[in-house]
């Protein structure tokens, strides 16, 4: 764990692993989701906008080896990176046949400079076939598996149309585990309707589930979605800076420090953003976990029983 940031944190984990800087480059391979799609729905989780989290790029014409080399230009730049991991970022990254994904992984591989993927996508798309592709790539490379949660609570789920439940998740973790595979969880604070008690169960639970990382986010209202609704109504209100950032410092010492995290905050395109005003200070809100990890003499793990 880097003691500095009290929290074992992503870039050092990598470069633990590798001895050097390594960044991440998103991908967008133009694929979709059961939520978006029909299948379970078209409307989505209330708080993403038709992008799903991406980049647009696919719709721009970009393959994805014109994706990589392009973001290989400005971590360089910006991070004097040497080495890169693809992420498959938008919609869900699993969702379509083995041959498809067998031939969009090997594209990103093939680029230089590669040393890892890693794979957002939704628990309930993912099936013993996908998970023995997706594990044939371990040999020679780092692999994460990301998988929204967004939260243990199935009431929640429900409330935010998430389209799957926790028991989803706990068979994809399941099915995962134990294949060379890294397992990640992303979970949202401040979601409608949770209070401390139920974010700090989220935790509780992840912490028991033996994953190797969590991405922590924060619920900020996205332009024409249906959470942007539900505010302009007056029917969610988000979280408070400090209360947020008490929150993830709360979040942190419930969970073991072996779990890498990934993320502590979300970091939103400025002209989609909403609400909080916030939310666009990153830096900000994430020297405030820091000091307040200090103020508290805290550290990951430290509640972890």
């Amino acid at each position: 764990m880097d003691k500095e940031k009290r929290y074992s944190d992503y870039n050092g984990y990598l470069r633990k692993i590798f001895g050097m800087r390594v960044q991440k480059i998103s991908v967008d391979a133009g694929l979709s989701c059961p939520n978006r799609d029909g299948l379970l729905s078209k409307a989505g989780c209330i708080y993403c906008n038709s992008k799903g989290s991406g980049s647009g790029a696919n719709a721009l014409g970009l393959s994805i080896t014109e994706q990589i080399e392009a973001g290989k230009i400005g971590m360089i730049k910006k991070y004097k990176a040497k080495k890169f991991l693809a992420y498959f970022q938008s919609y869900s990254n699993t969702y379509t046949t083995c041959a498809h994904m067998k031939a969009l992984y090997d594209e990103a591989l093939a680029c230089e400079g590669m040393v890892g993927m890693a794979i957002g996508t939704r628990p309930d798309c993912v099936d013993e076939e996908k998970i023995d592709l997706i594990r044939s790539y371990t040999k020679d490379y780092l692999v994460w598996l990301e998988y929204g949660l967004q939260s243990v609570h199935d009431t929640t789920l429900s409330l935010i149309n998430r389209g799957h439940d926790f028991k989803d998740f706990s068979r994809a973790v399941d099915m995962t585990r134990g294949r060379g595979i890294n397992i990640c969880a992303h979970i949202i604070l401040g979601l409608p309707g949770e209070d401390r008690a139920m974010m700090l169960e989220s935790a509780r639970v992840l912490a028991a589930m033996g994953i190797n990382g969590v991405k922590i986010h924060l619920l900020y209202v996205i332009k024409d979605t249906p959470l942007d609704r539900m505010w302009k109504r007056g029917d969610y209100t988000c979280m408070e800076q400090q209360a947020y950032v008490d929150m993830v410092c709360d979040f942190l010492e419930r969970l073991p420090r072996s779990v890498i995290i990934q993320r502590i905050t979300g970091d939103p395109h400025g002209e989609e953003l909403r609400a909080p005003a916030w939310a666009g200070r990153y830096r900000e809100t994430f020297n405030m976990i820091q000091h307040t990890l200090e103020k508290r003499d805290s550290f990951q793990g430290q509640k972890f029983q």
